[in-house]
Parts: C-alpha cells; sequence; structure tokens
C-alpha cells in the first residue's frame, strides 16, 4: 500500500487526526483576508468584460504575417479604444474592440485592411450590440441564483437547514474569490467564464456533501453518548475524507493545469484562458472551503443548540473527572520488614527439610545390631 494510501486509511479508522474545527478562528481569518482582498480588486480594478457583454466588433482576417503586436496597434489606432488580438491556429488573428457601433465598424474595418494590406473582403466583421450584453448578463446572473436556490433546497431536504446554509457561505467565498482573481490578473470576462463558475460549484458541492454524508451517519444519536461533541465528531469527518477530498481535488486540477498554463501560457490559445483560470481557482478554493469553512461552520452552527451544549458540559466534565483522576497521587504500599527473625535468616528452603526433633522423642536409639 502506497504512503498515501496508508495515511488516509489511519485518518479514516482514527488512529491520526489534525484539528481542523478546533483551529477554525485560523481558517476563518485566512478566509476573510482572502475575500477582502478579493473585494478590493473588484472594488479598484473592476472586471475586465468581454464583448459578449459590453457589445462591439469583433473582426477576423484571412492567414496573415502580421504580427499579434503590430495588428492591437493599428486597431487601436483605427478604432480609438483598446484592441484585444488573438492568434488563430490558421494563422490568421482575430481583433476585439469594445464599444462600437456599425457606421463605425465599417471604417474601422477600411483601415485596418489599409494597414494590414489585406483586401477589406478579406476581413469579416462581426457586431454585437449592448442590449445582446446586457441580456447575456442577466441570463448568467438568472441562472446563478437558480442555481444557488436548488442547492440551498436539496441540501436542506437531504441534510438540514444549518449544513445547507454552510453550504451556501462556501459557494459565496469560491465565487468572490475567484472573480476577485479575474479582477486582480485581467482576464476577459466571457460566456466562458460563466461556465466555469457553475462548474466550479459543482465541484466544491461534491467535497461539500462528502463530508456532510459521513457528518450525518456518525451524528446519529450523539446525545445518548459523553465520549465526543459535535466538533469532535466532525472533525473526525474531515479527516476521514481528506485523502479523498485531496485525491478528487488533483485529478480535476491537472486537465485543468494543462489548459491554462500550457494552453494558454506556451501555446497562445487564448480563447482557453477564459474558462480554464475559473476552473483553476475555483476548484482549489472549492476544495479549500469544504475542509476549512463548510464543515467547522456547521459544527458552530449545531454547538449553539441547547441539546448540543449540555452535550458539550457533559462531555467536558466528564474529561475533567478522567483527568483529576489521573492526577490524583496513588497511595503506596508499605512493606513491613521489622521481624524477629535474624537479617540474614533465610526467606525459603529448597529441599527437603530435617525431621523436627519432637518426631524422635520417646524412641529409643537401638543398643545393639538386629539380630
Amino acid at each position: 500500500m502506497s504512503k498515501l494510501g496508508s495515511l488516509g486509511a489511519r485518518l479514516h479508522r482514527g488512529e491520526i487526526s489534525y484539528d481542523f474545527v478546533g483551529k477554525r478562528k485560523i481558517w476563518y481569518g485566512i478566509s476573510i483576508l482572502i475575500t477582502i482582498t478579493a473585494i478590493v480588486g473588484l472594488a479598484v480594478r473592476g472586471l475586465n468584460m468581454g464583448i459578449d457583454f459590453r457589445g462591439g466588433a469583433v473582426f477576423t482576417t484571412g492567414k496573415t504575417s502580421v504580427s499579434v503586436a503590430q495588428a492591437e496597434t493599428y486597431a487601436s489606432r483605427a478604432a480609438g479604444h483598446d484592441a484585444v488580438v488573438q492568434k488563430l491556429g490558421t494563422g490568421s488573428l482575430r481583433i476585439q474592440i469594445a464599444g462600437m457601433d456599425t457606421a463605425k465598424s465599417d471604417a474601422t474595418k477600411a483601415q485596418l485592411a489599409k494597414d494590414m494590406n489585406v483586401p477589406p473582403e478579406s476581413i469579416a466583421a462581426d457586431l454585437v450590440g449592448p442590449s445582446w450584453g446586457d441580456q447575456i448578463a442577466n441570463k448568467a446572473w438568472e441562472g446563478l441564483g437558480i442555481f444557488m436556490v436548488l442547492v440551498v433546497i436539496y441540501l436542506a431536504i437531504a441534510f438540514e437547514w444549518r449544513m445547507a446554509l454552510a453550504a451556501l457561505v462556501a459557494l459565496i467565498h469560491d465565487i468572490t474569490i475567484t472573480t476577485g482573481i479575474y479582477a486582480l490578473v485581467g482576464f476577459e470576462v466571457t460566456p466562458g467564464t460563466v461556465i466555469g463558475l457553475l462548474t466550479i460549484l459543482g465541484y466544491s458541492l461534491y467535497d461539500t456533501v462528502v463530508v456532510f454524508d459521513s457528518l450525518k451517519e456518525q451524528t446519529k444519536g450523539i446525545t445518548k453518548q459523553t465520549r465526543f461533541t459535535y466538533s469532535d465528531i466532525a472533525n473526525k469527518s474531515i479527516n476521514g475524507t481528506l485523502v479523498r477530498s485531496i485525491n478528487t481535488t488533483v485529478v480535476a486540477l491537472l486537465p485543468v493545469a494543462g489548459l491554462l498554463f500550457i494552453g494558454g501560457g506556451f501555446l497562445g490559445a487564448g480563447t482557453l484562458n477564459d474558462i480554464s483560470l475559473s476552473l483553476f481557482v475555483g476548484l482549489a478554493a472549492g476544495a479549500y472551503s469544504s475542509i476549512f469553512i463548510a464543515t467547522p461552520l456547521v459544527a458552530d452552527l449545531k454547538e449553539a443548540e441547547p441539546q448540543m451544549k449540555a452535550l458539550r458540559k457533559r462531555v467536558l466534565a466528564k474529561r475533567a473527572q478522567a483527568a483529576a483522576q489521573s492526577e490524583q497521587p496513588q497511595p503506596e504500599t508499605v512493606i513491613d520488614t521489622s521481624s524477629d527473625e535474624p537479617e540474614d535468616a533465610a526467606a525459603a528452603v529448597v529441599g527437603p527439610r530435617n525431621q523436627p526433633a519432637s518426631r524422635n522423642r520417646g524412641r529409643g536409639r537401638p543398643s545393639g545390631k538386629r539380630r
């Protein structure tokens, strides 16, 4: 068995564990710090909304020897706005310019053809109006809201409302971090980004539900015993599923990392960045929130119940009593070594003893030989 598999088995059996729930204030502090950073990034830099949300024009050229940097210069000069240029696999260029109407797009197309020394008919132009972008944004928010509501309803039915609330907080945590990273990095937000966000929410819920299911099974009849508090069992559930969550997240992150760093970085396929970054950041944040946020938050909410408070008092009182008994000094056993016998007297005799003299009393010694 591998070392990781052996570690997972020992964690599942409870032979070793890490106190995730007991150190929840540390995890809460880290999450608050990351969330504040993400919010500041959103407030200061904002999201780089794609052309599908803002409206504009997309120009696609034929195969050309013009570099990406030259095309950006030509497009920015022709349109008067910043342009995003991507090199396609066929050797053509895709030029996106936001905030452009039909009248201006024709003039920009003609100027691009002149600067790039290509015929105007070889450049295809597609226009996206601002109203279309607003519709896409509204549909994205509606889909996200419906997803959240369905998740809360399902978890409240399958588990309880406290677990549903904790899962909702974890999902909002993941979305905030992912959008904050987009703002800080400056990647373009496209419909693919929205798809990536919805995908990572599913992965985040998967890890959370696995821990919640284990927690639900182990807390049946919890008030009938005095060995463990709810937080103890919650921590045991996290440790029991820890290796499984790590394996699932790593396996999911590897292909996404290939899309982000190899496809988007080395190969220059910029169209992969919008979805791969949201998947990469969201998967990592989802694994973190399911372990460090969702389950400790459930423990906090459950420990506020009167019956769980009473259970905690009983468990702590029993532990304190056991600790006091173990620290109480034991009475010493005194052995009395004083005796009338001399100190060098033998404590035991090995072998046959001589017969006592009383047995030979009254018996005469033989006076002569037997005839």
